[in-house]
């Protein structure tokens, strides 16, 4: 699952960001301030990072500065208010790859970070094989011995997420918090239902099995 970095101080803007990307099919950290996102960085390997420019302390232009001389590949992308040319200007000097303007639109987001990733040559290579269960992050497809098995969206996102981390327990409220918009209303046993759909979806599959963790959530155990 790509792994990507969110660094905006707004923190209302932050997990709106940070939720709709988790909602796609990413693995997203969020972060307030360039010093939390450096020791984030280092703790880490990431795809990607969305920036704001204007920050408390460092600001987007030293950061990515910074970044970039760590790693000439992470593609980075500016995320900001600031509309003006040489900002912009500035940005591609110190090694970003993409600028967008605020506020902004969620969907074109995505597309962006999905092309950037291309670019990098990120997004080919990931995909799980789990025996004779393909999973394609990529397409959003999972086929068994070649044959589709049809998953909604978030019946997919939260299969890849089992499936990346084996033997991992993840809890009800940290599945909702990934796939779930922010304000739902929805209870953390909603989780179960899904759980159950992709039992009876994938009772086929003998590589794996989703096991139920008492008293926690979830986890998905290879054979």
């Amino acid at each position: 699952m790509f792994k990507l970095l969110v660094v905006e101080d707004d923190q209302a803007l932050n997990r709106a960001v940070c939720t709709f990307l988790n909602q796609s099919g990413y693995e997203t950290s969020g972060c307030v301030n360039a010093s939390d996102a450096y020791d984030t960085l280092y703790s880490g390997t990431f795809d990607l990072i969305v920036s704001d420019i204007m920050m408390p302390g460092i600001d987007g232009f030293e950061f990515a500065q910074t970044v970039r001389e760590l790693d000439e590949n992470i593609p980075i992308l500016f995320m900001t208010a600031r509309d003006d040319f040489a900002s912009k200007q500035r940005g591609y000097r110190v090694g970003i790859d993409d600028y967008m303007v605020k506020p902004i639109d969620l969907d074109e987001l995505f597309l962006r970070i999905g092309a950037l990733l291309r670019r990098a040559k990120i997004a080919s290579s990931h995909r799980l094989e789990i025996g004779r269960l393909v999973l394609d992050a990529d397409e959003r497809i999972v086929c068994l011995d070649g044959e589709d098995i049809p998953l909604t969206h978030r019946e997919f996102n939260i299969l890849y997420k089992l499936l990346s981390y084996p033997k991992k327990a993840f809890t009800r409220t940290q599945l909702m918090d990934e796939f779930w918009d922010v304000d739902t209303s929805t209870a953390p046993r909603a989780v179960d239902v899904y759980m159950t759909k992709l039992r009876d979806k994938l009772s086929a599959c003998e590589d794996f099995e989703i096991l139920t963790v008492r008293g926690l959530g979830y986890k998905a155990v290879l054979k």
